[in-house]
């Protein structure tokens, strides 16, 4: 099951839009009724990454707002406007979890086609043991893999991005999550 976000008014002009499939088109889009602009719905950019200190403990965030409000995640977000995958990982790292990192590559590329996001995780090394929370994020915590809270894991993106990393997999993890 496919869920999109509706549009109900034009982005340019404010007038109505109504669904259908543009000429030349294989699907339906919004179009307005008024000025014919065209509104293609695509999917979101969830970005951040798994950072690791230096004794091999990851960092998780216990998060502070829905969806999941007080369960454990990696530090992640929406990718903004403006910004690469990559700058939008270490920004939301810092602002999450108040952390700096290196990123070590892309680790982790998961569709979850049902609510239309594509999330990206980056393996990243601790610059430093210096973190704190940030507006979003309860508490942010070390773990060594055998303490990580399984069973409180608010994501099962974040679930398999975890699962990879403790099974030494070094190859980038490409899939979908339903």
């Amino acid at each position: 099951m496919h869920v999109t976000r509706r549009y109900q008014h034009c982005a340019a002009c404010g007038a109505a839009v109504q669904y259908r499939t543009p000429p030349e088109d294989n699907r339906e889009r919004a179009v307005c009724t008024d000025c014919g602009q065209i509104h293609y719905e695509n999917p979101t950019n969830v970005v951040g990454t798994l950072p690791l200190a230096p004794d091999g403990r990851v960092l998780l965030c216990r998060r502070a707002i829905e969806p999941q409000r007080g369960r454990w995640t990696l530090p992640a977000g929406f990718m903004e406007l403006g910004e690469s995958v990559a700058e939008g990982a270490l920004r939301e790292t810092l602002e999450e979890a108040g952390a700096r990192v290196e990123l070590l590559g892309l680790m982790s590329l998961l569709n979850v086609t049902r609510i239309g996001q594509v999330h990206l995780f980056y393996r990243a090394r601790l610059l430093d043991l210096d973190f704190a929370p940030g507006p979003e994020s309860l508490e942010v915590a070390l773990f060594h893999f055998a303490e990580i809270p399984w069973d409180e894991l608010a994501f099962r993106t974040v679930r398999a991005t975890l699962e990879h990393q403790r099974a030494g997999r070094t190859e980038l993890l490409i899939g979908d999550i339903d």
